[in-house]
């Protein structure tokens, strides 16, 4: 298992995103050399956890729970066939596009060790909104995206520090419940009755998806997942 690349992106102005200037990060290319990466702050304030790396809408991304977004490289090929065109590492969005590692079948609170020193914990999937759709060029992506329930993982800085391209990537920690990023997807996005079953994943889950499911719970009870 390994980084195949490390993905950086700068603001570019598009017609396809509600950031109010008109702003986006979203196209990410790979770079040479090492990138630092650390706890960006709190949502609405802190944006990527990587160096160099836009995050333009803060309002909805970034953060200390979205420090950092990955995307297993197989995904992308199995979207490539799908689509008949080639996506480059990077295509997504993602700062991580990994290689032999199923991003959507970790677990929430899932650790993975990169390199020499950093440590990222899984959090939850990606949500496909309208400016995600722009950047692909494609009719009824957030949908189609919705459909296959491959989100690719958000991830938090435990132990900050530098990766490159070529790092391997390991999983020092996994926790013991069976709460993975695609399970919590689907229950966030088309199957909201999976909610309850995310409290398994305790405060290792993103906290708004977390809030979520604690509200659904209340409101429906455990029961409404069976």
């Amino acid at each position: 298992m390994k980084l195949l690349s490390v993905n950086l992106g700068r603001p570019k102005a598009v017609p396809y995103t509600d950031q109010p200037e008109g702003l986006t990060g979203i196209d990410k290319r790979p770079v040479d050399g090492p990138v630092r990466v650390a706890a960006p702050g709190p949502k609405g304030v802190g944006g990527s956890g990587l160096a160099g790396d836009a995050v333009c809408e803060t309002r909805y991304h970034g953060g200390d729970d979205q420090a950092v977004y990955a995307v297993a490289r197989e995904d992308l090929d199995a979207w490539e066939r799908e689509l008949g065109r080639p996506l480059a590492n990077g295509a997504f969005g993602e700062n991580l596009t990994t290689e032999g590692i199923d991003v959507s079948g970790a677990l929430i609170g899932e650790r993975w060790g990169i390199g020499e020193e950093v440590v990222l914990e899984v959090t939850s999937g990606r949500i496909p909104c309208r400016t995600f759709q722009g950047h692909m060029g494609e009719q009824g992506w957030v949908k189609r995206f919705t459909r296959r329930g491959a989100p690719g993982a958000y991830l938090r800085v435990i132990r900050p520090g530098e990766i490159r391209a070529g790092d391997p990537v390991r999983i020092v920690y996994r926790p013991d419940h069976d709460v993975t990023v695609a399970l919590q997807f689907r229950a966030v996005t088309t199957e909201r009755t999976l909610l309850p079953r995310l409290l398994a994943a305790g405060e290792a889950l993103h906290p708004e998806a977390l809030a979520e499911a604690r509200q659904w719970t209340e409101n429906y009870g455990v029961s409404a997942a069976s």
